[in-house]
């Protein structure tokens, strides 16, 4: 190890500086960079559907896979290279083939379902138009509201099929003890924050006998679940912005999923959804899994993502309307805090094993 003496610009005094310690460094800012390209390049082989067309393919050209994705050559081809050398693409130089991995496919393509990791990878491309707004506001505060986000809501929507929709029968709901049997007989529910309503859909679907109601602010995303479920008789979408909620002791289920730390007044929202719940009812959230503390967020593999989440939506958001722009790393202390506030006393928190991004809290009135 090599060590120099160089001043400290803060104390005036001289500290050793680890010349070893620099250049890892640098080489994980190397590193960092050459993700960030590749985060691009997965973004674009998950909406052209490429990964799906090659986890189907023998090793095949670039012609062959553009072929068959219905895709310009060209940039398949670049595409292709991006990932040979980020290893995800295997390459064979003697026949000029690519091939994708079944070990790779099992984490990039739809059906992959909770598993495929490429969905994600939207959110950088999503992020990166509204940096300039970003810094705006990092100079002059306030926010950046939903409208500036491109294909936010139908990121999410993809979000919640893969983690929610597809997991809602099998590792959800039976989180809930009873819950299964309740919905059946028939009872009455409400999802806060619906988007599109995917979620609200596919319960309406299983559970005939139960009634339905899905609230979002966005009345484009209400339109949107609207015109999706009309041959459903029991579920009904309303803009409703979830601050103004007056209704007392009217449903038995409330859900919200990935929608409380982005409110602009999550206190008000956790306080209407108290008052709104029947007393024997149970409040499901479902919300992102982390520490209030970022100390003990050091070892949580998906932390600078989360934060960055936060800083550049989640967050922002909440301070464009105002709020309390708790970001999405409000994280299980001031949850429980927040929730305790509202009125509820009994919470129970859960890991489930397909969703290492979120926990899953069931929440009882008393």
């Amino acid at each position: 190890m090599t060590t120099e003496l160089l001043p400290n610009h803060n104390s005036q005094t001289t500290v050793p500086f680890d010349t070893h310690k620099a250049e890892v460094f640098a080489d994980s800012l190397v590193a960092t960079l050459n993700a960030g390209g590749l985060s691009l390049m997965l973004s674009i082989g998950h909406r052209t559907r490429l990964f799906d067309v090659m986890a189907d393919l023998p090793p095949a050209t670039s012609q062959q896979i553009a072929d068959a994705a219905n895709l310009q050559e060209r940039y398949v081809r670049e595409w292709l290279n991006a990932l040979t050398v980020g290893r995800i693409v295997e390459y064979q130089p003697s026949d000029q083939t690519y091939f994708l991995p079944a070990e790779h496919a099992a984490f990039l393509t739809r059906a992959a379902k909770a598993d495929n990791i490429a969905v994600f990878f939207q959110h950088v491309s999503g992020l990166g138009v509204i940096e300039d707004e970003i810094i705006h506001c990092f100079v002059n505060g306030g926010g950046v509201p939903y409208a500036k986000f491109p294909r936010f809501h139908a990121v999410m929507a993809e979000d919640s099929g893969q983690t929610i929709v597809n997991a809602l029968e099998e590792l959800i709901l039976p989180a809930v003890p009873g819950l299964i049997e309740r919905l059946t007989a028939g009872i009455s529910v409400l999802d806060v924050g619906c988007g599109r309503g995917r979620a609200i859909a596919k319960l309406a679907q299983l559970f005939p006998a139960s009634q339905f109601t899905g609230y979002d602010i966005g009345e484009d995303v209400i339109a949107f679940a609207q015109a999706q479920t009309r041959e459903l008789a029991n579920v009904q979408f309303l803009a409703q912005d979830a601050t103004q909620i007056t209704e007392c002791d009217r449903y038995d289920l409330i859900t919200t999923f990935d929608a409380i730390h982005d409110q602009a007044r999550p206190d008000i929202v956790l306080r209407n959804i108290h008052r709104a719940l029947r007393s024997d009812g149970v409040y499901l959230m479902q919300d992102i899994r982390a520490s209030s503390r970022v100390d003990q967020n050091l070892d949580y593999p998906l932390a600078p993502f989360l934060y960055t989440m936060s800083c550049m939506h989640c967050m922002t958001v909440s301070l464009a309307a105002g709020g309390m722009g708790l970001g999405a790393m409000w994280g299980r202390e001031k949850a429980i805090e927040l929730l305790r506030a509202a009125g509820f006393q009994n919470i129970d928190r859960k890991e489930l094993p397909h969703d290492p991004m979120n926990d899953y809290y069931v929440i009882r009135k008393g």
